[in-house]
C-alpha cells in the first residue's frame, strides 16, 4: 500500500522556515556586528530564493538543510559570520543557476572562493580510466582548504547534517555516504580536534553499515545505564570529597564510550559486549586561570591516584606536550575497588572546549588571552600539517585515489615525539621509521638517507622509532630513493616524495622504452597511437602506458610478443570492445558470456544464488575472497575491470574503501533465497584453554551434532593457550551462527570469531 504524501501548507512552511532562521540567529555569536547580521540575512534570502522549488528526499523544503548546516557551523564548531554566510550558500552553485561569479559579485571574493571549494566537480569520468569522481572532488576541496581551513569545517558540518538525516535515502545511497564518512570525514574531524563531531559521524556511519550490531550495542547500553550510573557515583565519591577539601573548582562527568568504539573493541578482542570492560570513563573538568592550568591538573591527578592504583602503561600526558591538533589532557587508567579498570581524564574548562570544538575554540581562547602575536605550539603543529597537505597538492601525481590514501596518512591518531641531535622536538605518527624522520627534517636529507643512529646506536632505515628517541640521520650523495622504501615509510610526506622521485626516474626510462617501440614499429610500417598503446598495456596486464614502456626498456616485455599481439589485432580489438561494453553494462547477457575468461567459469552448483541490480537480474559473478559472503549476509556487487562482478559483504574489510572511491561501480545485490541447500565456505578462529579431549569435543559438535562438513582444521598450542583455524561448509549465515553458538558451549573455549570479521 503506497503511503499518501501529506498535504503542503505553503503559509505554514513559510512560518516554519522563518522559525528555523531565527533559531540560527540565536545561535550566532552575540558580538556579531550589525553589518554581519545584514550579510547573513542577505545570504539567507539568496539561498531561500535559489532553492525555492527544491525539496529533500524526506519531502521537506531544501532550505532547511543549509540553515541546519549554518547552525552546526556556529553552535557546534564556533565559526563566525562569514562561515555562516558560506554555509547558507554552500549548495547554490552546485544545485542552482547561480555561479561562482555571482557569489563574488554579491558577497566578495573570499566567500566565492570557499563556496567554489565546496562545489563538486560535474565531470563524468570514463570508467575505463579507473578514476574516482569522489576522490577528485575531495582533492578539489583540499586545494581550497590549504588556503582557508573554513572550507573543510563547513564541509564537515554539511556531512554531519546529511548523516543526521540519512534515514530518508535508499539503502545503497546510505551505504555509499556512510562509507565515505567513515573513510575520510570522521578521521578528518579527529585531526582537526572536533572530537564530538568525529564521534557522532562514526556512530551514524556505523548505524547504517552494520545496523544489527549497532542496535545490539545501543540496547545493551540502555539496559545497563542504571548500573553504570551507580558504579560511577560510588567510584567518584572519594575523589569528590578530596577535591572539595583541596578547594578545587571542578565539574565531574561520567562519559560512555561511543557505540563504534565499543564495536571495534568487541571485534578486535573477539568478546561480547559484557566483556568490554572500559565502556565508560570519568572526566574531571577544572575551572581555573590559564597560568594555573598545569599545576591544577597535576594536583587533581595526585588526588585521583591517592585513592586508586594507576596502570603505568596506560598513562598519557598531553598537558606538557599537547597533540598537534591542540588536544590537551591527562589520561590515566586506575583500578577501582570492584576490580574494574576505569579511565580518568583530567583537563581544564579551556582544554575541554578545545577538545570538543577543535581549532576554532583554540583561536577563541588565543584572542582572549594572548596579545604577543606569537604562534602557539598548537598553531605551529597545525600549520606544519597544512604545509604537508600543500606538499601533497603540489605533487604531480594524477591519481586522486593515491592522493587520498596518502592524505589519510596525515590523519594519524597516535603521535610520538622524537628529538634531533640538537634537542629539537619533531612530532611523527606512531610506527614512524628512521626514514620518515629524515624526510621530516628535509626532503633532500630523506632522499640521501642511508641509515640513522638512534640513541647513539646504528639502525637501518626501517627502524621503528619510539617517543623520546634521539635520532641522527646518516646520508650519502650516492644514495637514491628505492621502491622498497614505500613498504615501510608511514608519513604522507615521505611516501609522496619517494613516489615523486621514482616517477621522475621511471619517466626517463619510459621515454627510452617508447623510443625503442616506435623504432621497431616503424620497421613494420606501423605508427603508434593511443588505441594501440591502450590495447598493448591491457594485453600485457600493466596498469598504464608508462609501465608498458618501462617494461619494454627493461626487456621484461620482448618485442616478439608485441609483434605477435599486433598480428592478431583484430581479435584484440574485439576483446577490448567487449570488455568495455561489459564494464559499462551495455552488452547483452549472451555477449557477456563470450568475454568470460576460461579460468573463471560460473560455478555450476551455485544456481542463481545472488541477483544483481535494482531489477534483480541474474548475471555472472564471483564471491570476493576477502570476506567470503554466505547466504544471509548483507551484500553488494562491485564491477571490477577485467574480472567481472565480485560480491562483497556490506561489512567487508574493503567495503568502506570501495564505496568511498568507486561508488559508481557498486551495484545492488541480494540473495535470491536467504538459505539454500548449496554449501558455502566459511572460516572461524577459535581460542581458549588447551585441555585433553578439547579438539575431539569441537569436531563432535561440528561433524556429528550439526552435520557440518569440515574442509580443514588446524590447531596450535602455546603455554596452555590454543588457537584453532577451521574451514567449514555451511548453507548460510543462520547455519554458521548456530554452529558458533553451539561451539561456545564447549568447556575451555574463550573466543570464537568469523576470521574475515577480525579488525584489518
Amino acid at each position: 500500500m503506497s503511503s499518501k504524501m501529506p498535504e503542503i501548507d505553503p503559509e505554514q512552511e513559510k512560518q516554519d522556515i522563518l522559525k528555523a532562521y531565527k533559531k540560527l540567529l540565536r545561535s550566532t555569536k552575540r558580538n556579531e556586528a550589525k553589518g554581519d547580521l545584514k550579510l547573513i540575512r542577505k545570504a539567507f534570502d539568496v539561498a531561500l530564493d535559489a532553492h525555492k522549488d527544491m525539496r529533500r528526499k524526506s519531502g521537506e523544503p531544501y532550505i532547511y538543510h543549509p540553515i541546519a548546516v549554518a547552525e552546526i557551523v556556529t553552535s557546534e564548531i564556533g565559526l563566525g559570520a562569514k562561515s555562516i554566510v558560506c554555509a547558507l550558500l554552500h549548495d547554490t552553485v552546485e544545485d542552482t543557476d547561480l555561479t561562482v561569479e555571482d557569489m563574488s559579485r554579491m558577497f566578495g571574493d573570499k566567500v566565492a572562493q570557499i563556496i567554489d571549494g565546496l562545489t563538486k566537480l560535474s565531470t563524468v569520468l570514463d570508467i575505463q580510466e579507473d578514476k574516482s569522481l569522489q576522490a577528485e572532488n575531495f582533492r578539489k576541496m583540499l586545494l581550497t582548504m590549504s588556503s582557508d581551513i573554513r572550507v573543510i569545517l563547513i564541509k564537515l558540518a554539511d556531512r554531519l547534517h546529511n548523516m543526521r538525516t540519512l534515514g530518508s535515502m535508499r539503502r545503497d545511497k546510505q551505504l555509499k555516504i556512510a562509507s565515505e564518512t567513515m573513510f575520510i570525514y570522521a578521521p578528518l574531524a579527529h585531526r582537526l580536534g572536533l572530537y564530538a563531531i568525529k564521534t557522532e559521524l562514526e556512530d551514524l556511519s556505523f548505524k547504517y553499515i552494520e545496523p544489527d550490531l549497532y542496535d545490539l550495542i545501543v540496547n545493551k547500553l540502555r539496559d545497563s545505564a542504571r548500573q553504570r550510573t551507580r558504579f560511577i557515583n560510588k567510584f567518584s565519591f572519594p575523589i569528590i570529597n578530596s577535591l572539595n577539601d583541596a578547594g578545587i573548582d571542578y565539574e565531574i562527568k561520567g562519559r560512555t564510550k561511543s557505540v563504534y568504539s565499543i564495536a571495534r573493541k568487541m571485534k578486535a578482542q573477539g568478546v561480547p559486549f559484557e566483556e568490554v570492560y572500559d565502556i565508560f570513563a570519568i572526566r574531571l573538568i577544572l575551572n581555573c586561570e590559564m597560568e594555573n592550568e598545569k599545576s591544577n591538573t597535576w594536583k587533581a591527578y595526585s588526588i585521583v591516584t591517592d585513592h586508586y592504583v594507576p596502570n603505568p602503561g596506560r598513562f598519557r600526558d598531553w598537558v606538557s606536550k599537547p597533540k598537534s591538533n591542540g588536544y590537551e589532557s591527562l589520561h590515566t587508567t586506575v583500578m577501582s575497588d570492584s576490580g574494574k579498570w576505569v579511565e580518568v581524564q583530567i583537563r581544564t574548562r579551556r582544554m575541554d572546549d578545545v577538545a570538543e570544538k577543535g581549532l576554532a575554540a583554540h583561536w577563541k581562547y588565543k584572542d582572549a588571552n594572548k596579545g604577543d602575536g606569537q604562534p602557539t605550539p598548537t598553531e605551529n603543529g597545525f600549520e606544519s600539517w597544512l604545509n604537508q597537505i600543500r606538499d601533497l597538492l603540489e605533487s604531480p601525481d594524477p591519481n586522486a585515489i593515491d592522493f587520498i590514501d596518502d592524505f589519510k596518512l596525515n590523519l594519524f591518531a597516535e603521535e610520538i615525539f622524537v628529538f634531533t641531535p640538537t634537542g629539537e622536538v619533531r612530532t611523527l605518527p606512531a610506527n614512524a621509521t628512521s626514514l620518515d624522520f629524515a624526510f621530516e627534517i628535509h626532503t633532500e636529507v630523506g632522499m640521501r638517507c642511508i641509515g640513522a643512529k638512534v640513541n647513539g646506536k646504528l639502525n637501518p632505515l626501517s627502524h621503528n622509532l619510539k617517543s623520546g628517541d634521539q635520532v641522527e640521520v646518516l646520508t650519502s650523495n650516492k644514495q637514491k630513493p628505492k621502491e622498497d622504501w614505500l613498504a615501510f615509510v608511514v608519513t604522507a610526506k615521505a611516501k609522496s616524495k619517494i613516489k615523486q622521485a621514482l616517477k621522475e626516474e621511471n619517466r626517463k626510462i619510459a621515454m627510452d622504452g617508447k623510443e625503442i617501440l616506435e623504432r621497431k614499429l616503424k620497421q613494420m610500417k606501423i605508427t603508434i597511437d593511443n588505441d594501440l598503446t591502450n590495447n598493448l598495456h591491457k594485453h600485457f596486464k600493466v596498469k598504464t602506458s608508462q609501465d608498458l614502456f618501462i617494461q619494454i626498456a627493461k626487456k621484461t616485455i620482448e618485442f616478439r610478443d608485441i609483434k605477435e599481439f599486433i598480428e592478431s589485432s583484430r581479435n584484440a580489438s574485439k576483446w577490448y570492445n567487449l570488455l568495455k561494453n561489459r564494464i559499462t553494462g551495455t552488452e547483452s547477457r549472451q555477449n557477456s558470456a563470450l568475454t568470460e575468461k576460461p579460468s573463471r567459469p560460473r560455478p555450476k552448483d551455485k544456481g542463481d544464488t545472488v541477483v544483481i541490480g535494482d531489477a534483480n537480474q541474474q548475471m555472472d559473478y564471483v564471491m570476493a575472497k576477502c570476506c567470503s559472503p554466505i547466504p544471509g549476509d548483507d551484500v553488494f556487487g562491485f564491477v571490477t575491470i577485467g574480472e567481472g562482478i565480485k560480491i562483497h559483504r556490506t561489512n567487508c574489510p574493503n567495503a568502506i574503501h570501495i564505496r568511498s572511491n568507486y561508488a559508481y561501480r557498486v551495484v545492488p545485490a541480494a540473495w535470491a533465497n536467504k538459505e539454500e541447500h548449496t554449501s558455502f565456505g566459511a572460516s572461524i578462529l577459535i581460542t581458549g584453554i588447551d585441555d585433553m579431549g578439547l579438539v575431539n569435543s569441537i569436531t563432535t559438535v561440528i561433524s556429528k551434532d550439526l552435520n557440518v562438513n569440515m574442509k580443514s582444521i588446524s590447531f596450535e598450542s602455546n603455554d596452555g593457550v590454543f588457537e584453532g583455524h577451521i574451514k567449514v561448509l555451511v548453507q548460510g549465515i543462520h547455519h554458521l551462527n548456530n554452529l558458533i553458538d553451539n561451539l561456545k558451549k564447549v568447556d575451555g573455549i574463550k573466543k570464537i570469531v568469523r576470521e574475515d570479521e577480525k579488525e584489518s
